[in-house]
């Protein structure tokens, strides 16, 4: 990773906070608990949301020892043209989240192991997060693994609740882990399992 990727995060989130979510770029405990729940085993397709400047991307990436697919998709240009120079043979599509089955599709990719996301929910309206939610439930194994992250601040408050409203509608199990305060601020993973079909 480029030296100047913390500068470059400060300076995205200053100019679109709502888009970047965070003043700091996810830690690297974190980022290793978000990767945790990829399979270990075989050739998973991954896909992540709202890579940013690529601090989740690297632990993904170790995690997967050059097995399988990883997809990155970055709504922000300036995020994905970095993560494109400091990962050149990683997948990246400059898009909304919300259109990952056509991504999936143009790249003739099946269905997805496992999502890992930093999206800021939170700014989110409910419709746009039941959307994307949605987006995922249709495109994931029966089998699949979500995992995201939410900070200590936020945990409490109603936007939060309304995305574990939306995470509880579109998959059988979502689980927090313990705080994790090797992070700014402080953050939990939520773990969420066996996406429905119908939501």
């Amino acid at each position: 990773m480029q030296s100047n990727s913390g500068a470059a995060f400060i300076q995205r989130f200053l100019k679109n906070p709502a888009q970047v979510g965070a003043i700091a770029a996810t830690s690297p405990a974190v980022s290793r608990r978000l990767a945790e729940p990829i399979p270990e085993t075989g050739d998973p397709l991954v896909v992540e949301l709202g890579p940013g400047n690529g601090a989740v991307t690297e632990w993904i990436l170790r995690r997967l020892g050059g097995r399988g697919h990883l997809l990155a998709i970055e709504i922000d240009p300036v995020f994905a043209e970095m993560l494109q120079r400091n990962y050149p043979t990683l997948d990246v599509a400059v898009a909304d989240a919300g259109d990952l089955a056509k991504l999936l599709a143009d790249r003739g990719l099946g269905t997805v192991d496992a999502v890992v996301s930093a999206l800021p929910w939170t700014t989110f309206p409910d419709e746009q997060t039941r959307r994307i939610l949605r987006a995922l439930a249709s495109s994931m194994s029966p089998d699949g693994v979500f995992t995201t992250i939410t900070y200590t601040t936020a945990r409490m408050m109603p936007p939060w609740r309304r995305v574990l409203a939306a995470l509880n509608d579109t998959f059988e199990t979502v689980e927090p882990s313990r705080a994790i305060w090797a992070n700014l601020p402080p953050a939990f993973v939520y773990e969420a399992r066996r996406p429905r079909r119908t939501v």
